[in-house]
């Protein structure tokens, strides 16, 4: 009768230490969701954003094209390490694109560019605290992985350690954007 009741705390600890994987796991996918989310409202901002320098400063091609590659490296990037690399890419070549704004008193006084300006700015705001959240989530769920005793059923079922959303080197700098205001 003991060993049966024993064997019961231990299939009942044992359900207990796998859910609690499975709600972490399941935490990070949404987490990553949203700021995928914020990513894809990013990238569809950008159009809009080289179109309209486009009309102020046409001649400017490199630059033009230099952004539209990066967004499309972000829209294809996998991993969460992918991911920040192609986004880091994506803000360099914005902000070469809003410092043609200094060479264009016209664009920079443009309604429509302003506008801009404060969307993305809000969008970088919203990014931010995606990724932040994002990576407290994994933290929580790769230290739940590592610990004893929860490590031998994260093994068991085959829990593995997720990627944190990181920028790298010289990409974890500030990036200095001026909207000429």
């Amino acid at each position: 009768m003991l060993e049966l009741a024993v064997l019961a705390v231990i299939v009942v600890v044992v359900t207990m230490m796998y859910n609690s994987l499975v709600k972490l796991r399941e935490t990070a996918d949404g987490a990553w969701a949203d700021v995928d989310v914020q990513l894809k409202r990013r990238h569809d901002l950008v159009p809009n954003l080289v179109e309209t320098v486009k009309g102020y400063a046409g001649h400017e091609k490199d630059t033009f094209e230099a952004v539209v590659n990066a967004r499309s490296r972000a829209m294809n990037a996998g991993s969460p390490a992918e991911a920040a690399a192609a986004e880091n890419m994506l803000t360099g070549a914005l902000k070469s694109l809003f410092a043609l704004s200094e060479n264009y008193p016209d664009l920079r006084a443009a309604e429509n560019f302003g506008q801009l300006q404060q969307t993305l700015s809000g969008l970088e705001d919203d990014i931010q605290k995606s990724r932040r959240y994002y990576n407290a989530v994994v933290r929580d769920y790769n230290t739940k992985i590592g610990q004893v005793p929860t490590n031998l059923v994260a093994r068991t079922f085959g829990f593995k350690e997720r990627e944190f959303f990181e920028a790298q080197g010289a990409e974890r700098e500030v990036p200095k954007v001026d909207f000429g205001e």
